[in-house]
């Protein structure tokens, strides 16, 4: 038996003892939580429709990869593979894009060539940025300042430009 395996039951005993020490309704409270929060998924709904179709019709389009091509002599210069371009233009948009096209990175050079590593730290190492951003603000119901748009493109930048240097200082 591993700890895990005990620590859940004990966490939900811990609550429900609390609960009776404070003399709180469990089942009610429990009830009006999970009301809230269906009441709150209803309501983003429709942002992340919004958002999964402008996420697959960009990445049907070509678009990351018209893109990557753009970007590559920049990122060449940088050291940046070449290979993990069109990841780096996934990944603050999609999760699961960003995850076929690791699959695709992977199947075409090896996972430990330099390409590979960097893919996979980049994958490991970045967010979906911009929807994050998107559930966020839906649920919030407030429009995004375009600060909060540029704080997230320049750490997802940073976070790509440190994901090659991490696997340099490292696996070289």
């Amino acid at each position: 038996m591993r700890a895990g395996d005990i620590l859940i039951p004990v966490i939900i005993t811990a609550i429900l003892l609390w609960g009776a020490v404070k003399r709180v309704n469990i089942a009610e409270e429990f009830a009006a939580g999970a009301k809230e929060n269906l009441i709150t998924a209803a309501e983003i709904l429709p942002m992340l429709i919004l958002l999964m179709t402008a996420v697959g019709m960009f990445g049907a389009s070509g678009a990351a990869d018209v893109i990557a091509d753009l970007l590559s002599p920049v990122t060449s210069f940088l050291g940046f593979p070449d290979e993990c371009i069109s990841l780096a233009v996934i990944r603050p948009i999609s999760g699961s894009g960003a995850l076929a096209t690791l699959e695709t990175i992977l199947t075409s050079v090896s996972p430990d060539s330099y390409g590979g590593r960097v893919a996979s730290v980049l994958m490991g190492s970045t967010e979906t940025t911009f929807y994050t951003i998107t559930v966020y603000f839906a649920a919030l119901k407030k429009k995004p300042d375009s600060r909060v748009f540029i704080a997230a493109a320049a750490a997802d930048i940073t976070g790509f430009i440190f994901a090659a240097l991490t696997v340099r200082l490292f696996f070289r």
